[in-house]
């Protein structure tokens, strides 16, 4: 889309300059604004016309049954979908009785601006009715971060050709039609009529609807609020009906006048509240928003940002679109967690309903990374969330005849919901991915209170999973069998390195925060013993290694197995699982997406730094990325091992993933792992930030195609600013107290508002590899940062 001449290379907005219909879809989900609770997709404030309609509360799903070919134990019984909420950003125009529809008439002017300092998506149009009537309609939507539960409009229609008799027509509109699903399995089941009404009202300038869902038991409420200001011949009245209510604005407006409507929104949902208390609950947010007004709540919205840019902002020179992606990547990471508040962070977000909603290891191990350099407390939330679902986890490992918790590989409320066992069931990973962005919050917040009401007891149920799944043999290895990495080319392997190696941190960090809490682990039943067994499990865990080769397996006997027709495959059959059984990309040298290379990055203190380039020179020619997850970390090990140029190609396909809908599926849902991959790609890749048993240390380098490269994180505590200007880096601590760095090794001690220099060692020349036939990312070019060439196709993930 970015390509596209209608839409502008601009440091600090999204700008559409004319409306193209055939990426419409793709409009709204880039458009789209959140706060972590609410979602609204950036349809046209008129309802229509749309690609996908989309008002999203995050935990708000609906059950449906899994069907199974044949049954087995232990699958799971239903699935969970995310659902169209009650739509309150209907705004419908008539003009002289024709309605304001863009497919009709002339369109002479419409321009859409997503501002990332102000969170605003503005839109201004000029439209010319089929009996000739134009109008200008300028509008404004926020969702704010600042009040939870509100979202806001504000609508202006003027006439400019004569007087107009207008109608507004703003709705709350409940169980909208939306399209039919495709074949498509990251594209979500559609739920038809998913909500039954309880009540409606419309109470002079105030709408109200309360549904529940059918089979989830879940309780919606939604409320509205307007604000009318138009000639002294304005007029207003107010229906509703079960899914529909609906308040009217009447007036005849000369030439020049104008009519303004400002519309707040409240939402709010509960599976235990009564409904007078979810009506009351939604009425007070009105009220709330109402004393604040709608200026307010425009300022709140750009305060909230300027403090957010002030720890997160990320600097580029030398490409205008990867300095533009980068804002668009943190804004949207942003606005998928600031408040969720005990919930989870979906794989879209709440951009759309693509994966049906669910939320998977992307969450743990790409996103609250980010989250928690940029936006700490936000980063605590889905940890919360996985805290509140262990019970869950308890009970699906015990119905695997485990001990410890089993967190599912995809769900919406803690249930595993993934009906493909190999994929979901096998990938225990997702233990140790939890545990993993549990100790990197507690050693980047020091939050001890964090640690003693959720860190420590999801380490300890984590860590006990990997005792009971795992074994030792006659020598005594600890091997854990039967398992699926993150590469889901390779399902239910033997010694997976990736799920090795992050247990192994996991049993170590579980002991230690045992040791250090022994009253609240002993009242999770934890004593010497337990521990001692963590560790023990740790020290003598086994990572398969091919001597002949040289580098790491995969997994246990993986270098083995024949490789895959590269050749062979036309680019049309990419992603391969669409287009070839599984049975037969399992027993074949065919890679997802980075696995082992994810591995080096994640724990890079098990490679040494020759292993590490021997491993990614061997896996790269073998991963298709046939997943948005991958490109990053490709990015953050090409760049380690002195692939620089290879780098910033990988840079370029995460951070336009959506921007250039690269992988055909935007339409369903911002690829918010991706997107949080654009400032991985930058600030792990090239800025070399790494994170080891509480330290942090860096190894800037940049690819001769950027001239400069500026972040801020909050690292242990502390505010750093870091600037990589070609052969120097500069490191300055902004606020907090002394830190002791690496850089490249050297201990560097950096004091508050002092700024510290040193010089960045010139990479040695080092042999370029290859990808798979066809696979290789798009060349960027210098300067513009235009695509050259090369072919994405589309992914899973």
């Amino acid at each position: 889309m970015i390509t596209h001449p209608a839409y502008a290379v601009e440091p600090w907005c999204l700008r559409e300059t004319a409306l193209n219909l055939e990426v419409l879809p793709q409009s709204e989900s880039v458009f789209a604004l959140a706060n972590g609770h609410i979602g609204w997709r950036g349809n046209l404030d008129e309802g229509e016309p749309h690609g996908l309609p989309g008002s999203y509360l995050n935990g708000v799903y609906e059950l449906r049954p899994l069907p199974y070919a044949e049954a087995g134990y232990g699958y799971p019984e239903s699935g969970q979908t995310v659902i169209d909420v009650t739509n309150g950003k209907v705004i419908r125009l008539l003009v002289d009785d024709e309605p304001f529809d863009l497919r009709y008439g002339r369109l002479l002017h419409h321009e859409r601006v997503l501002d990332f300092r102000t969170g605003l998506l503005e839109r201004t149009v000029e439209w010319t009715s089929p009996s000739g009537r134009t109008v200008r309609v300028r509008s404004t939507r926020l969702v704010s971060f600042t009040q939870r539960a509100v979202a806001a409009i504000a609508y202006e229609v003027e006439p400019v050709n004569g007087d107009a008799r207008i109608v507004l027509q703003s709705e709350l509109v409940a169980n909208e039609q939306l399209p039919k699903a495709a074949g498509d399995p990251r594209v979500a089941s559609v739920l038809e009529s998913p909500l039954v009404a309880e009540e409606h009202s419309a109470d002079g300038d105030v709408l109200r609807l309360v549904h529940r869902t059918q089979r989830s038991g879940l309780r919606i409420a939604t409320a509205a609020v307007h604000a009318v200001d138009g000639p002294e011949n304005t007029r207003t009245y107010a229906t509703s009906t079960d899914d529909l209510s609906r308040y009217t604005v009447t007036s005849v407006l000369r030439r020049g006048q104008r009519l303004r409507l400002e519309k707040t929104v409240a939402y709010g949902w509960s599976g235990t509240r009564s409904l007078p208390a979810m009506h009351d609950q939604v009425d007070a947010a009105l009220a709330g928003a109402t004393s604040t007004g709608w200026q307010g709540l425009c300022a709140e919205q750009e305060q909230f940002l300027s403090e957010f840019w002030e720890r997160a902002d990320v600097e580029v020179d030398g490409d205008a679109e990867i300095q533009q992606a980068v804002r668009f990547a943190l804004f949207h990471v942003l606005q998928a967690g600031a408040r969720a508040e005990c919930r989870a962070i979906a794989a879209k977000g709440l951009t759309g309903p693509g994966y049906d909603g669910h939320s998977f290891w992307d969450t743990e191990t790409f996103v609250l990374p980010v989250l928690t350099c940029t936006a700490p407390l936000a980063a605590a939330q889905p940890l919360r969330w996985r805290h509140a679902t262990l019970p869950a986890a308890l009970n699906r490992a015990q119905q695997l005849g485990l001990k410890g918790a089993a967190f599912p590989w995809r769900t919406l409320n803690g249930d595993e919901c993934s009906a493909y066992w190999p994929a979901g069931t096998a990938a225990f990973h997702v233990n140790a991915d939890i545990a993993d962005a549990v100790v990197r919050y507690m050693h980047a917040t020091g939050d001890t209170t964090f640690e003693r009401e959720v860190g420590l007891e999801l380490l300890v149920h984590t860590a006990r999973l990997w005792r009971s799944l795992g074994h030792h043999d006659h020598q005594g290895r600890f091997h854990l069998d039967g398992v699926t990495g993150p590469d889901e080319y390779s399902a239910i392997s033997d010694d997976n390195v990736y799920t090795n190696l992050m247990a192994q941190q996991n049993l170590r960090a579980a002991a230690d925060a045992a040791e250090r809490h022994p009253d609240l682990a002993a009242d999770f039943g934890v004593d010497d013993e337990e521990t001692a067994e963590w560790r023990d499990a740790a020290e003598r865990m086994n990572l398969p290694y091919n001597e002949v080769l040289g580098v790491h397996e995969q997994s246990n006997g993986f270098t083995g197995h024949q490789l895959w027709d590269f050749a062979g495959t036309h680019p049309d059959q990419y992603p391969l699982m669409l287009h070839f059984p599984y049975f037969d990309i399992y027993r074949k040298q065919v890679i997802k997406q980075a696995d082992l290379v994810m591995a080096m990055y994640l724990r890079g203190d098990a490679f040494t730094a020759d292993e590490k380039a021997r491993n990614f020179a061997y896996y790269e020619p073998l991963t298709v990325r046939d997943s948005s997850l991958s490109a990053c970390v490709q990015a953050v090990m090409a760049a380690e091992v002195g692939q620089l140029r290879l780098a910033y190609d990988y840079l370029g396909e995460a951070a336009m993933m959506d921007l250039s809908d690269l992988e055909s599926n935007t339409r369903d849902g911002l690829h918010i792992a991706s997107l949080a991959g654009a400032w991985i790609a930058l600030v792990a890749g090239f800025g070399g930030l790494r994170h080891f048993d509480g330290s942090v240390g860096f190894a800037p380098k940049l690819p001769e195609q950027l001239g400069r490269l500026a972040f801020t994180v909050q690292v242990l505590q502390r505010r750093l600013r870091v600037e990589i200007t070609g052969p120097a880096v500069t490191y300055e601590l902004v606020d907090g107290d002394t830190l002791d760095i690496e850089h490249y090794g050297e201990t560097v001690t950096l004091k508050q508002g002092a700024v510290v220099t040193r010089q960045v060692p010139q990479l040695p020349e080092v042999p370029q590899v290859g990808q798979p036939a066809g696979r290789h990312p798009a060349h960027r070019g210098w300067a513009a940062g235009r695509h050259e060439s090369g072919p994405v196709g589309a992914a899973e993930k």
